[in-house]
């Protein structure tokens, strides 16, 4: 089963668990309202805008953490993209003998960034792509420092930009992986489904239910939280950043 699949199919399980609490708070509210009308409400407000307050923050917590990983990881491909295009034109600064080879080891190398991404949400087929690309890497490295060894101001040049482009690489492997723990997000189903049940216990007053407003807040939690979740993966679900691979595909296009 796919991420989006998962993540569709825990939106819609809590979305459901959240009406049935509504109503379960609606019922019981309606029995303590019979056996004790007064005392039903007294000391409620506190604990609803305690309960309500701590929701709202940790939706704003995690909905901003998520859209700015978001935004860093989209950042990082244009990154990457600008440090692999700055290092393959320095290139042009070696012997010609040894340009070839390390050209045609750089294109290797997009080529394998590229697919480590494009094969997930596969782990053990974009580890293998990671791994050649890893090995690319030492690879150009080894024949760049070979080649600077009879110009120092080669090496003053070139080197600095490659290191670049290993440390882009990592630095985006890295961000990939980064998300908050995962209590976070079962502390965030837990305080909407709690804040279900005591928005439920709160409409307890009205004689009928007010179905438009017990769907409208399930249905509004149950939103937030799937974007957050699908924001958090952006190559697995429907938010993706798939678009900005094109800075990838353009660089490896201009090396022909």
């Amino acid at each position: 089963m796919g991420y989006l699949v998962e993540t569709l199919l825990f939106a819609v399980a809590l979305l459901i668990c959240m009406l049935l609490l509504l109503e379960v708070g609606r019922r019981i509210g309606r029995r303590r309202m019979q056996s004790d009308a007064e005392g039903a409400r007294a000391g409620v407000g506190a604990v609803d805008g305690a309960v309500f307050a701590l929701l709202g923050l940790l939706i704003a917590f995690t909905f901003s953490g998520a859209a700015a990983r978001f935004d860093t990881r989209r950042h990082l491909i244009v990154d990457e993209a600008n440090a692999i295009g700055t290092a393959y034109l320095r290139l042009d600064m070696l012997p010609e003998k040894d340009q070839p080879a390390l050209r045609e080891k750089f294109r290797q190398y997009v080529d394998a960034r590229l697919l480590v991404y494009r094969k997930l949400p596969d782990m053990a087929a974009a580890r293998a792509e990671l791994a050649a690309a890893t090995k690319l890497q030492g690879e150009i490295w080894k024949d760049a420092v070979a080649a600077c060894r009879a110009d120092s101001r080669l090496t003053m040049l070139l080197l600095p930009a490659l290191n670049a482009v290993i440390d882009i690489a990592t630095t985006r492997t890295m961000a990939t992986q980064l998300h908050p723990p995962n209590v976070v997000f079962g502390m965030l189903a837990g305080l909407a489904l709690a804040s279900s049940l005591l928005a439920g216990y709160g409409m307890a007053a009205t004689q009928t239910r007010s179905w438009i407003h017990m769907a409208a807040f399930a249905v509004v939690m149950a939103l937030a939280v799937y974007v957050i979740l699908d924001m958090e993966f952006p190559r697995f679900g429907l938010i993706r950043v798939d678009a900005f691979d094109q800075a990838l595909i353009d660089v490896r296009a201009s090396m022909q």
